[in-house]
């Protein structure tokens, strides 16, 4: 109870700001909101509501749900820059289950400074957006409905320190990150090493996006406390007008158990059509392959799966858009269970989720 009067005093002083700024200060401020419910149904039909524990995203099955809202306050000057936003919805309460109650609400909290006044040069701390991967917690901002297995598991925030650096003519961008772990507020108990994070990217036109992200650093792996290294490499292609394209690619390694070493690998692509301003249909294959169980749990055998999906958008005005997917995933082992409560190789679910942007 405590912990929702915190957020609700915390959204009441974010709309009451305004209201001590003077005019240039009110004009840097902006406010944004950003609503996304759901409705999803799992063809096992889980008596828990829950569908399997890998997903932290529309993983509620047979009910209306709110994934993610959020009010955020945005401050933007030449030299300084912040970002406040405060959320709620089964995203949060489910991929920040781990975090210290009060923070379990922080979507971002973070402050810059230009550290140049001729270099677009920054330095911003705080709990930031990840810089691994293409996809965010956001809807609206991805070419699907859900998120894929690679996605869901690895970070979709962090916090720590990015120090970051665009070029003059907007094709490069580069960030080097201190960090408190893989996506965490608070450090692991015992780890007191440092964790780096790396970002190049590279867009030498408007049509082509080009990126590789990297993680190095101590992780937790049961009772131990091991060596990660992770790499995450994508390229976004508007092939036409209307078509674009997404591939990436995912491998970490890690140190576990009998000084042996983990790996796993998740390769995706992402094929996208634009039928007008208000319909588009996209496609997904994916693969997650995690034979040495370091990132997903598997019952002995490594986990190993195939997916597919298959979106199509409905965007009535520039804001709103309506979602349907149908998304199935195929396993090497018995991962998964049927309607029947027997474990399975495949699971298929069909989700709708309608989402607002203000």
């Amino acid at each position: 109870m405590k912990t929702k009067l915190v957020l609700f005093l915390a959204i009441c002083g974010i709309a009451n700001l305004s209201s001590a700024q003077d005019s240039t200060t009110t004009a840097a401020l902006k406010f944004s909101a950003y609503v996304e419910a759901y409705y999803s149904n799992d063809l096992a039909n889980p008596a828990d509501h829950l569908r399997p524990g890998f997903f932290y995203s529309y993983n509620r099955h047979n009910e209306v749900a709110l994934n993610l809202g959020y009010l955020k306050a945005a401050y933007t000057t030449e030299r300084v820059r912040g970002n406040l936003a405060l959320m709620t919805g089964t995203y949060a309460q489910y991929n920040l289950a781990a975090e210290p109650a009060l923070l379990q609400h922080i979507y971002e909290a973070n402050a810059g400074i230009k550290l140049s006044k001729k270099q677009d040069l920054w330095l911003d701390l705080g709990v930031l957006p990840s810089h691994i991967g293409f996809e965010s917690a956001v809807g609206k901002d991805c070419w699907t409905l859900s998120r894929s297995l690679a996605a869901e598991n690895s970070p979709y925030y962090e916090t720590g320190a990015r120090l970051s650096i665009n070029s003059s003519d907007g094709k490069w961008y580069a960030a080097a990150l201190l960090l408190n772990g893989w996506q965490r507020m608070t450090r692991a108990e015992g780890i007191q090493s440092a964790i780096l994070g790396t970002q190049l990217s590279y867009k030498p036109s408007s049509k082509i996006t080009l990126n590789w992200s990297s993680y190095l650093g101590d992780e937790r792996f049961g009772d131990q406390i091991v060596k990660r290294f992770f790499n995450n490499f994508y390229g976004i292609f508007n092939l036409t007008p209307k078509l674009g394209l997404i591939t990436g690619f995912d491998i970490g390694v890690q140190e576990i158990e009998n000084e042996e070493t983990g790996r796993w690998i998740a390769p995706i692509t992402i094929l996208r059509y634009s039928i007008n301003d208000q319909f588009a249909i996209a496609g997904r294959a994916e693969y997650y392959g995690d034979k040495d169980e370091v990132i997903v749990g598997a019952p002995g055998s490594g986990f190993e799966t195939l997916g597919l999906s298959l979106n199509l958008d409905y965007m009535p005005v520039s804001n709103v858009s309506l979602r349907l997917e149908g998304r199935t995933l195929s396993g090497q082992g018995d991962y998964f269970f049927n309607r029947d409560g027997q474990r399975s190789s495949s699971n298929t679910f069909f989700a709708t989720a309608l989402a607002i942007a203000f």
